[in-house]
C-alpha cells in the first residue's frame, strides 16, 4: 500500500469518526458532554482539513495520484 493510499485511508476514517461526535453531540442530554463531544468533533475537523490538503498536495506534486 503506497503512502497516498494510507493517507486517503486514514482520511475517510477520519471523516467516520468526524461525523460519530457529531452524532454524539447532537443527541447527548448532558450540556458538558456536548460541548466535549463538539469541541473534539471540531479539533477532529482541523486533522481531515489538512490531510485533504495533503492528498491535493500529493496529487500535484504525483500525477499517478490524480483521480481519474
Amino acid at each position: 500500500m503506497t503512502i497516498y493510499s494510507n493517507v486517503k485511508q486514514c482520511l475517510v476514517s477520519i471523516k467516520g469518526i468526524e461525523a460519530q461526535l457529531s452524532t454524539f453531540a447532537l443527541n447527548s442530554q448532558d450540556e458538558k458532554a456536548q460541548q466535549t463531544f463538539h469541541n473534539a468533533m471540531l479539533i477532529v475537523e482541523e486533522v481531515k482539513n489538512d490531510l485533504q490538503k495533503r492528498t491535493i498536495e500529493m496529487e500535484v506534486q504525483e500525477p499517478q495520484y490524480k483521480p481519474s
